[in-house]
């Protein structure tokens, strides 16, 4: 019967991330997005920091329950399916040749080393310490400072039509403090029911593990197709306003870097979070 009443609040919570992140969590970006005018670069960094709540969530909280080698393949296990959900996103909106404008190009291989860091980790059992703190700040810094430069020159030539289409919206809304201010409220309540849910989440995992004596490896890897769920989701939804339209690469260019984002928060963030809450425990 436990077991039964575990595996059910499992899937609840899973789904629940989804539904948040679907009809709550998208919406309030976009809005966000068309009042303070920005760009498809700086939605996709938002939405990747968002959408990464999960893997902080779980990672900082098996860390505390002294399970440090569960979130390493969290992450992975993130990384990886964040990697394949975006591909498919991608041929699934019939956006595949924005993927050859040099800056995605960069992004992707950024991505590619995202995946290929922690794999290393796992593969050649490198015992992670406090020292890798410093180096993961630096590298996250780095990944921040070649994403940036590689965008500069295509942005700058650039206008997403849903920029376009919200011009008249956009207007409006211009200089209205409570707009802004509101959808910023928004954003953070969202922000607390994702943490709550992961937080929910985890302990149901935990609770699995310790029944059934499950290695922190498969939990791990089932965290992260999990925790990647809100990525799909903004995958898919960024690119479906520019599905067949002539300017279709800056819908890719979203969740590119929604993609980006994601991982090297998951990567140098949130194993940041998880070797730090070690060391403290």
């Amino acid at each position: 019967m436990n077991l039964i009443l575990n595996l059910t609040q499992f899937i609840i919570y899973s789904i629940l991330i989804v539904l948040v992140t679907k009809n709550f969590l998208i919406k309030v970006l976009r809005r966000l997005a068309s009042a303070l005018d920005l760009d498809s670069k700086t939605v996709g960094n938002v939405s990747g920091v968002a959408t990464s709540m999960p893997e902080v969530i779980s990672v900082f909280f098996t860390a505390l329950q002294g399970m440090f080698a569960t979130g390493i393949f969290n992450i992975l296990s993130s990384n990886i399916i964040n990697f394949i959900q975006y591909i498919i996103s991608i041929y699934q909106n019939r956006n595949q040749k924005a993927l050859k404008n040099d800056a995605l190009k960069s992004d992707i291989i950024m991505v590619i080393i995202t995946i290929l860091i922690p794999a290393s980790i796992i593969i050649f059992n490198i015992e992670i310490n406090i020292g890798f703190v410093p180096i993961f700040i630096m590298l996250f810094i780095l990944f921040y400072i070649i994403n940036a430069n590689t965008h500069k020159l295509y942005l700058s030539n650039a206008k997403t039509k849903e920029l376009k289409e919200f011009e008249e919206e956009k207007k409006w809304v211009r200089g209205k403090k409570n707009v802004i201010v509101k959808n910023i409220i928004y954003l953070i309540i969202i922000g607390i029911a994702l943490f709550i849910i992961g937080e929910l989440l985890g302990n149901v995992v935990r609770r699995l593990r310790v029944m059934f004596n499950i290695p922190q490896s498969v939990i791990g890897i089932a965290l992260g197709f999990i925790t990647s769920l809100p990525e799909l989701i903004t995958f898919i939804e960024s690119q479906k306003n520019s599905k067949n339209n002539e300017n279709e690469v800056e819908g890719v260019v979203e969740a590119t870097n929604n993609l980006l984002t994601s991982n090297i928060i998951n990567l140098f963030v949130v194993l940041t979070i998880g070797i730090i809450v070690t060391a403290i425990i």
